[in-house]
């Protein structure tokens, strides 16, 4: 006899999985929020109705008012007296993308293309996974503005600094290269904050490096290029002051190989900024982290993707660059120092690495 199943249980669990698809649905409302700038118009103004809003956005009142009714539904939005408000900490998330390091919508891409996750099903039977050039351009630019305000906004202000002596390198002139640039937010960052530094970015994407290339030209910047190549490209005896890999590495699939290119390309006194997801490697211990699903996610729809997208690759995977594993890495590419740096990034820990 089949056990009787327990009907609150039954519910309850459902619930719990409908909340998943209240999530995807609540996630395209807000690459439709980003992409028709209705977050920035709502911003600083306080409650407005659905027809100030659709006039002051030029968008037709029917759709915002459903688009808005279902935001203040999620919390995202106030609605009060029948009117709908952006407070200045929703603002902050959703609406801020020059200032706030809390900065999240950009992140949002709106779902994934149906030709791309034909291919992710097929990664599950073949073992081999998408190149981020695979993953088409929507990638490289969602990649961009998710990790841009952390890049504008602390670099130089807050990472930068602490590592050792660095900053006085770069104000007098040292030779920088990214590995794995993506759309050149943070080089370019860099560039514009030390003139007198020659910078250069790198990575296999053709369609990042396009981003890449228009956003420093779109900057006036004369001290950075973009070239599109892997990280175990790098030329020996370029004599790097500072090589940066920002949430990359896992990516990879033969990490070692671009860390053993990068101990032949740095300088004997330069530094290796190594950038990768928070975590140690423990499940059990992660669990700890309330947006751990999301990271696997990630994961799954993208970052082992890269990491599994030629035979034999290494298949890190988001989270399997933790500190044990990069101290490993680091070491068996000839590097002596490493040194963890937590400068309250709630997703990543700073590596300095040094021969």
């Amino acid at each position: 006899m089949a056990t009787e199943l327990d009907p609150n249980a039954v519910k309850m669990f459902g619930f719990k999985v409908w909340t998943y698809k209240m999530g995807e649905q609540v996630s395209l409302m807000v690459h439709l929020g980003d992409q028709l700038d209705i977050y920035k118009t709502m911003a600083g103004r306080g409650p407005m109705t659905s027809d100030e809003v659709a006039d002051a956005t030029n968008l037709h009142e029917r759709f915002v008012r459903e688009w808005l009714f279902g935001q203040a539904a999620a919390g995202l939005i106030d609605h009060v007296d029948g009117a709908f408000e952006l407070t200045d900490v929703q603002a902050a998330v959703l609406a801020d993308e020059d200032d706030s390091l809390s900065f999240a919508a950009g992140a949002f891409r709106g779902g994934v293309e149906p030709q791309v996750i034909d291919r992710i099903l097929e990664s599950f039977q073949t073992g081999i996974g998408l190149t981020y050039e695979e993953q088409g351009p929507n990638a490289a630019a969602g990649l961009a503005r998710m990790t841009g305000p952390w890049s504008r906004l602390a670099l130089t202000d807050r990472v930068l600094p602490a590592l050792d002596g660095v900053v006085a390198k770069l104000e007098a002139g040292a030779k920088v290269c990214d590995i794995g640039c993506g759309g050149g937010v943070m080089l370019s960052t860099l560039a514009a904050a030390f003139p007198n530094s020659q910078c250069v970015g790198v990575d296999p994407s053709a369609a990042a490096i396009d981003i890449a290339r228009r956003r420093g030209q779109e900057q006036g910047l004369s001290n950075i290029e973009f070239i599109q190549s892997g990280g175990e490209d790098i030329a020996a005896g370029s004599e790097y002051d500072l090589v940066i890999t920002f949430d990359c590495m896992h990516d990879m699939a033969f990490p070692d190989r671009t860390a053993a290119a990068i101990r032949s390309a740095i300088a004997d006194d330069g530094t290796w900024l190594l950038k990768d997801i928070r975590s140690t490697g423990d499940f059990d211990k992660d669990m700890r982290n309330p947006l751990l699903a999301m990271f696997y996610g990630f994961s799954v729809a993208s970052c082992l993707q890269s990491a599994m997208s030629e035979p034999g690759g290494r298949g890190l995977g988001t989270l399997g660059l933790h500190a044990d594993a990069a101290r490993e890495l680091t070491t068996d590419a000839g590097f002596t120092r490493f040194e963890v740096h937590d400068l309250d990034d709630a997703a990543n820990l700073y590596y300095e690495v040094r021969i």
